[in-house]
C-alpha cells in the first residue's frame, strides 16, 4: 500500500474544523490537522501489510511419531484500534492461543500479527476473526482461540456513554471449537485476569 496521503488528511481535517464552526488557523487549532494526519498514519500502518509475513518463520516442532503439540496462550495482548463507523478508538488486550499440529512461532509473532490487524478501520467482531484465520493459514495448528476484551470510543464517550463498559468477542478454529476445550481455555484466562468474569 502507498503511504497515506497526510496532505489530503490535513485538508480534510481543517475542514471539518470549519464545519464544525471553529476557526482552523487559531493558535491552539493550526498544528491539529498535521498532528492527526501523523496519528492517522499509525493508526492505520496495518493496511496493506499481510499479517502472515509475521508467520513466515513458523519452524517444525520435530515431534516423534504421533505425539501432538500442546496448548500456547499468550494472555493480555495490548492493542488498539479505531473502529470503522465512528472513526474514534477502542482499546483493550487480546488473548490468543493455538495447539499446534506441527508449527510452532516466535511469541514475539503473535502480538505483531494483532497489531498488523488492528492498525486499520476495524469492528471488533471482525477482528478477532481475523487474528483467528490469521494463525489458522500461517501455522496450520489443530485449533485456534482468540479473546479481545475492549473499551470502545464510541460507548463510552458517545450515545450511551457507559463508561465501564467492555465488549468481549470470540472466535474458536479446530479442537478449540469444542466446547469442553474451548471451556479449559477459558478457564486458564478467568484465573486472574478481570476477564469474562474471572
Amino acid at each position: 500500500m502507498a503511504p497515506i496521503d497526510t496532505g489530503r488528511v490535513e485538508a480534510a481535517v481543517a475542514e471539518i474544523l470549519a464545519a464544525i464552526g471553529e476557526d482552523p488557523s487559531r493558535p491552539g487549532l493550526a498544528a491539529t490537522p498535521a498532528r492527526v494526519a501523523e496519528s492517522y498514519a499509525d493508526f492505520f500502518s496495518g493496511l496493506g501489510v499481510d499479517p502472515l509475513t509475521h508467520l513466515a518463520s513458523a519452524t517444525d516442532l520435530n515431534l516423534a511419531g504421533d505425539e501432538l503439540g500442546e496448548l500456547v496462550l499468550l494472555r493480555d495482548i495490548d492493542f488498539r484500534s479505531i473502529c470503522e463507523h465512528h472513526l474514534l478508538p477502542f482499546t483493550g488486550v487480546a488473548h490468543v492461543a493455538y495447539v499446534p499440529a506441527r508449527r510452532i512461532v516466535g511469541l514475539g509473532k503473535i502480538p505483531r500479527v494483532v497489531e498488523t490487524l488492528a492498525s486499520r478501520p476495524q469492528l471488533q467482531e471482525r477482528l478477532t476473526e481475523d487474528i483467528a484465520q490469521a494463525l489458522e493459514d500461517g501455522l496450520q495448528p489443530r485449533g485456534v482461540l482468540v479473546v479481545l476484551d475492549a473499551i470502545h470510543g464510541c460507548v463510552t464517550a458517545r450515545g450511551v456513554r457507559q463508561s465501564r463498559s467492555s465488549t468481549v468477542t470470540l472466535a474458536t478454529r479446530g479442537v478449540l471449537s469444542d466446547p469442553i476445550e474451548r471451556s479449559g481455555v477459558l478457564a486458564l484466562l478467568g484465573t486472574g485476569t478481570g476477564v469474562l468474569g474471572g
